[in-house]
């Protein structure tokens, strides 16, 4: 059987499945300088890599004098996460992508800083004020990644997302009156991004930091144009996701995707995304000095405390049938971040749950409301809720942690309650993101297109995009399944038959009314 490095968060097994060997090791001669044994799963594949290696010196010799980064072909193989991290001390670094199998180097010690150098943090955007909050809801529930449907049903994507977004707009809009008439999202996630900026020139790296948000403004098509519009030559797609999902990180990519297939000037640029960052050692110690500082500042005795993490929920399709890494991810986040704490002393007993489901299929438990009522059941009386997946204040930290499940673990009996912020503008996370960005900056290859082939940016996110595709998904068993929300929706849907005839119903009744056709409204029809 054929092995292949896998990265840390690959789900144990999946390596195995997908029966794959990529190997790369160095010796000293230009063409053996890097030697490389690219083990693939087409023999046409493999004849590839051998006849671009064979060229390899020359194409070398003829892309440095045009200051090009020199590429090899190899379709089919697959790129692994990290690689230019446990090569970066080499000369030249090889990074594959899976869409395309090109095989790109990179000198490290290259003078990247003549580069207009830009990085793009990605965020899911929430509304900024109560009037917002229905819009907002209509670009979430629209997304295929959010909500699945049937092949057969995908026409009703744009009516139900409108739907959908009428019903909870109410619930929703009471919820963000709770925390100040909106989202805070926006707002920190700018601070983030000067940070970050005054975090890389601090390390001697002048580049320009871009929010683009998912489903509000500013869209990631808006930080796309000014990208464009300032010139940028080499960028840094940095999710704000510690963890990868599907329905976030995957979501995001995804749409970027797009936008890069249908630009010239994208499709060019050198580029590479730094997929998932949960186990960089910053981050993990700053989540570490918050939980120890208010553990110590909230409780009598802190050793008594029980340290609850309190992750976003994903279906547990997602999972189990595509592959989706967040839960390996997130327990392994968690287990990092208690090895941190226990050498600190730390070693209070934790658990781990998840948060905001929604709709009526399975999602990934322990649920948190239930997990709460258990521990307050076992007489739990010290709580520290951790928001886990959570890098910025916003509603389901503001609103859903600190009143709904905080008044549930009252009625519990638990009575002492603690949790811990968000990281926000951490100096020690903000540092940490600067150090992700400054050791991927070398690695940015150009994105090569591929008929019939998804095309997704650079670097080692096309390995996850191409192995967690909610393709690889089977069709939604209960018409639909549901893969994110803004507030603990349980109650959003009584049966979804019932609620798609409804719609059915509602979409006639309104074209008989008023003598619209309204799906033509949604580009339909």
């Amino acid at each position: 059987m054929l092995t292949m490095f896998c990265p840390n968060q690959v789900p144990k097994g999946l390596c195995t499945r997908m029966g794959i060997r990529r190997e790369i090791s160095t010796s000293n001669s230009l063409i053996s300088k890097i030697k490389f044994k690219l083990y693939v799963l087409k023999k046409q594949s493999k004849r590839l890599c051998l006849k671009a290696a064979i060229s390899y010196e020359r194409q070398v010799e003829e892309r440095r004098s045009r200051n090009i980064h020199p590429t090899i072909n190899c379709r089919g193989v697959l790129e692994k996460q990290k690689l230019y991290n446990k090569y970066k001390s080499i000369g030249n670094n090889f990074i594959c992508r899976a869409s395309t199998g090109e095989v790109a180097t990179s000198d490290s010690s290259e003078n990247v800083t003549s580069n207009k150098i830009g990085v793009l943090l990605l965020n899911l955007g929430g509304p900024e004020t109560l009037d917002d909050v229905q819009p907002f809801l209509y670009n979430l529930f629209a997304d295929p990644d959010i909500i699945r449907l049937p092949t057969s049903l995908q026409w009703l994507q744009k009516p139900l997302a409108y739907l959908i977004s009428m019903n909870r707009a109410p619930k929703s809009a009471a919820a963000y009156a709770s925390i100040g008439g909106g989202s805070p999202l926006k707002k920190i996630t700018d601070e983030q991004a000067e940070a970050l900026r005054l975090a890389l020139q601090s390390r001697g790296i002048e580049a320009q930091v871009y929010v683009g948000m998912r489903y509000w403004y500013p869209f990631t098509e808006e930080a796309i144009t000014r990208i464009k519009e300032d010139g940028i030559s080499q960028l840094v797609v940095l999710p704000l996701y510690p963890q990868f999902s599907i329905s976030t990180s995957g979501s995001s990519l995804r749409l970027l995707e797009q936008l890069f297939r249908e630009d010239q000037y994208l499709i060019n640029m050198p580029h590479t995304v730094i997929p998932s960052w949960y186990q960089r050692p910053g981050y993990v110690s700053a989540m570490a000095d918050l939980i120890e500082k208010e553990r110590d500042q909230v409780f009598e005795d802190p050793s008594k405390a029980v340290i609850f993490f309190s992750a976003h929920g994903v279906p547990v399709s997602y999972v189990e049938d595509a592959g989706d890494p967040y839960k390996a991810e997130m327990e392994q986040c968690v287990d990092l971040i208690m090895q941190e704490l226990g050498r600190r002393g730390v070693n209070n007993t934790h658990t781990l749950a998840y948060q905001s489901r929604v709709g009526p299929v399975e999602w990934l438990k322990p649920y948190t409301d239930s997990t709460i009522k258990e521990l307050g059941a076992s007489g739990v009386k010290d709580l520290l809720a951790v928001p886990i997946s959570f890098v910025s204040e916003h509603i389901e930290t503001l609103e859903e942690i600190d009143m709904e499940y905080r008044e549930l673990a009252e009625e519990s009996g638990i009575t002492n309650w603690g949790r811990v912020p968000a990281l926000n503008c951490n100096p020690v996370f903000i540092q940490d993101l600067a150090e992700a960005v400054e050791d991927a900056v070398p690695y940015a290859g150009v994105m090569a297109t591929q008929t019939n082939d998804t095309l997704v940016p650079g670097g080692s996110v096309v390995d996850l995009l191409s192995v967690y595709d909610r393709e690889r998904l089977p069709p939604p068993d209960n018409l639909w399944d549901v893969g994110h929300s803004v507030t603990e929706d349980s109650d959003l849907f009584t049966t979804t038959s019932t609620f798609l005839i409804f719609a059915a119903l509602l979409l006639v009744g309104l074209e008989l009314a008023t003598g619209n056709n309204i799906l033509s409204q949604f580009g339909l029809f």
